[in-house]
């Protein structure tokens, strides 16, 4: 008798990029960042994982906690390796600020209000993520939900 190999539902793998590539930081805050020693999403998400530990890092770099708190939801969402640092931005002024809350947005709803910011940023339609790619991130984070990564 064989036995079948059992293969994983979920593939979705978090993804960890440089600190230069995360968008919104300006290059003073990136060096701030590298001088505590956050050089990756990852460690940013790490180093910043509650809200005292936000409320820290901003006293350590001498900002604004709101600062942090953005760069940790980007962070956060440039996790999905369909969204990344290309579209975390997007997604986050589209009203998603995590992968948590990602996870439960209905397919249709995200893509009307990325298509509206669209159209009213950039006066381009024709910019907005397809349905199916839109569809394809909330299934990335709902994977990372299922694995508890969140």
């Amino acid at each position: 008798m064989y036995s079948k190999a059992k293969i994983p539902r979920n593939t979705t793998q978090p993804c960890n990029w440089s600190i230069d590539q995360l968008p919104g930081l300006s290059p003073q805050d990136r060096t701030k960042l590298k001088g505590v020693g956050i050089k990756t999403t990852g460690q940013l998400l790490q180093t910043a994982s509650t809200p005292q530990l936000r409320q820290a890092l901003a006293n350590q770099l001498q900002i604004k906690t709101q600062y942090v708190n953005k760069w940790v939801a980007l962070a956060d969402l440039a996790r999905l390796p369909g969204i990344g640092s290309q579209y975390c931005g997007l997604v986050l002024h589209a009203g998603v600020c995590s992968v948590n809350q990602l996870a439960q947005t209905p397919i249709h709803r995200l893509h009307q209000q990325i298509l509206r910011l669209q159209v009213t940023m950039m006066q381009r339609k024709d910019l907005c993520p397809q349905v199916d790619q839109v569809a394809s991130w909330i299934k990335q984070a709902r994977d990372l939900a299922e694995k508890h990564e969140l």
